[in-house]
């Protein structure tokens, strides 16, 4: 089966860990603005993208969004399953940004395959402690970087992601990755037009002077 292929330690799990993971398996596929799972109360299970693109961000009471990281084939999501973390519950929604294929693994499940294998807890502390860091990232960002500053690096991001310096994007959606309103995000980009760094079309974004967006 090819799922083995996608998950890393598979090999350091024990014959009955990995029959009981095959058994409750689940194969999904999802369309692009599809939310997968939405905040705490939603604990839809162990994700593992197959193909496709997720995006997992933060959704403020007054309605606001900020994506806090980014997966892409053969990254594993543990934010969907966080009821298995008893010490922690996490507020944070996951969506498809593209058509996506993946694996679902029911959070139970896999709670009891971390108790019993050591490699296997091991494993999911890294993934913790790398979502932590991407999120601390996230956080001296919007603390000591100005929104220009933030803007630029995000189209940046977009376009080494897409491999395309033309970006099919809103000024909604660019606002809604960064947390910010999509006036900031409006009057920023007409700026950046202005020096000559984008050209500005409808529903879409073009970077026309790379170097001098990287340098900002």
């Amino acid at each position: 089966m090819e799922f083995q292929s996608y998950f890393p330690i598979w090999d350091k799990l024990s014959r009955t860990q990995q029959e009981r993971i095959l058994e409750s398996l689940a194969c999904r596929q999802v369309e692009k603005g599809t939310v997968i799972h939405n905040g705490s109360a939603d604990c839809v299970g162990l994700l593992v993208v197959r193909s496709g693109q997720l995006r997992a961000y933060i959704l403020s009471d007054e309605g606001r969004e900020i994506t806090i990281y980014r997966l892409f084939d053969r990254d594993v999501c543990l934010f969907s399953a966080s009821c298995m973390l008893k010490s922690a519950q996490f507020d944070v929604a996951i969506e498809a940004e593209k058509d996506t294929w993946l694996w679902v693994i029911p959070a139970e499940v896999y709670r009891q395959a971390m108790e019993d294998s050591a490699p296997l807890a091991n494993y999911t502390n890294e993934i913790m402690a790398a979502r932590f860091s991407e999120l601390m990232w996230l956080v001296e960002q919007i603390m000591w970087k100005s929104m220009d500053k933030r803007v630029a690096a995000f189209l940046l991001e977009e376009a080494s992601i897409e491999d395309t310096p033309r970006l099919k994007l809103t000024h909604e959606a660019i606002a809604r990755h960064l947390g910010t309103h999509r006036e900031v995000v409006t009057r920023m980009l007409r700026y950046f037009q202005d020096e000559g760094m984008v050209r500005l079309s409808r529903g879409a974004v073009e970077i026309t002077d790379r170097k001098k967006l990287m340098a900002l």
